[in-house]
């Protein structure tokens, strides 16, 4: 009976292809309205690592000076200093540690054919290619013998080595990179997370990928200079030692725990540090220390603001005007039908069988609208995506959105059909009969 109805439907749809074509264009622009902007929601949104949501953590310690402090006020800085940093770093708590910060300077290619150009990175420990989960393509990640000695060794970007070396395999060989040759142990293969939680501050959490990776001891060797933004509340020494022993904040920290339970093991870590080093005369201000999760670190940086949920909204603002309109012209259709639906009722069709065809027709016209509304989608988010690398990385449709896409514009056809459906069950036969 359903193929019938559904037969029926498509016929019916037939005979005013210029109603049933504004019909599933008004549909299909709403959806693609609210679709589009929906996505980009959702990837901003979207946590890289879910499996481990609940067991990496960042740290923060309020190391500011007292100046000016009102107790109760939270510290808007979001890094650490280098003396808090390595402390962290050398506590042997939890199952993985890495402090980091940006790094960017000249790379001088071999191949002569290839001038020198600036190139961005990032300075860690070998602990942070585990934690974050990233794909290697050759080789492996620098041992922790090499963190030890801060030895000049260096993980390539896939795309760094393919600018380089092509498609050969550059494992052992050795590259000019901020002006001091390093070995290479290592290329990871295409790694795009997306939000890029391990490097929001100074990066942005769309920003660019970083294309190389050093340990962080060799780049404290060499002095090389952070790539990000700093904070300093107090005086500091000039030169770069000056940095290293100041309050200044500029190092970032995660910490990998074992599993989920073992939150409140690193939060008394962390308050009996902050307790010892306020015997040494520092963290004055005494404010609480914080740990935040992948979630509550994304919530914390505002990585989705109050301007992209409103346009969400707004979107969807859209999508129910376009079903009032939808519902207009349903009932227009509908109306017109009045003789038919007499004489079906007459024939002995029930009001359910009227109710259960007219909204099938409904259904149809949804189905339509979502094809339509899933290319006008796509091409919307292409266009978006065309204004910038940031939007490039956000302005793309998944598995679920797709699906998404499908769910939306077949239940906003359903919603909008309900009134001008119940309106044609409510045809009296005897009116109709007696009017032909």
């Amino acid at each position: 009976m359903l193929r019938y109805y559904f037969l029926l439907g498509l016929r019916s749809l037939r005979r005013n292809p210029a109603l049933t074509a504004l019909m599933v264009l008004t549909l299909a622009i709403g959806v693609a309205a609210s679709v589009s902007t929906l996505t980009i929601l959702h990837v901003m949104s979207g946590n890289p690592l879910p499996h481990k949501s609940d067991r990496l953590f960042v740290p923060l310690l309020d190391n500011g000076s007292l100046s000016g402090y009102t107790p109760g006020n939270k510290s808007g800085d979001n890094q650490l200093s280098y003396r808090d940093a390595v402390n962290l770093q050398n506590s042997q708590i939890g199952e993985r540690r890495s402090v980091m910060y940006g790094v960017g300077g000249p790379v001088e290619p071999a191949r002569k054919d290839i001038g020198a150009f600036t190139s961005r990175g990032l300075a860690a420990y070998r602990d942070f290619f585990a934690m974050f989960d990233t794909p290697f393509r050759h080789g492996q990640p620098w041992s922790a013998a090499d963190d030890a000695a801060g030895a000049d060794v260096v993980v390539l970007s896939r795309k760094l080595a393919e600018k380089l070396y092509g498609d050969a395999n550059p494992v052992g060989q050795r590259m000019t990179l901020l002006g001091f040759p390093y070995q290479i142990t290592g290329v990871l293969d295409t790694w795009e997370p997306v939000p890029r939680i391990h490097r929001i501050i100074g990066s942005g959490a769309f920003g660019n990928d970083d294309e190389f990776f050093i340990p962080f001891t060799s780049a404290i060797r060499h002095q090389t200079t952070h790539d990000g933004s700093m904070s300093c509340d107090g005086d500091r020494a000039a030169g770069y030692q000056g940095t290293l022993d100041s309050e200044c904040t500029w190092l970032q920290f995660w910490f990998e725990m074992a599993h989920d339970g073992q939150r409140g093991e690193l939060q008394s870590y962390l308050d009996s540090y902050a307790q010892e080093q306020r015997k040494l005369g520092r963290l004055k201000r005494n404010a609480p220390n914080q740990l935040f999760n992948i979630d509550e670190w994304l919530a914390h940086l505002n990585v989705v603001g109050n301007d992209n949920r409103l346009s969400a909204w707004l979107a969807f603002g859209f999508l129910a005007l376009c079903l009032v309109n939808t519902v207009g012209l349903l009932l227009a259709k509908f109306s017109v039908r009045a003789a038919e639906v007499g004489i079906r009722r007459a024939l002995g069709a029930s009001r359910a069988d009227i109710f259960r065809q007219f909204l099938l027709e409904t259904t149809v016209i949804g189905l339509a609208g979502g094809v339509l509304g899933l290319l006008l989608a796509y091409g919307a988010l292409a266009l978006i995506g065309m204004q910038s690398r940031q939007l490039t990385v956000v302005a793309h449709m998944d598995w679920q959105m797709l699906c998404l896409t499908f769910l939306v514009s077949v239940g906003a056809a359903i919603l909008a059909g309900l009134l001008p459906t119940w309106r044609a069950c409510q045809v009296t036969p005897a009116m109709q009969l007696k009017s032909q």
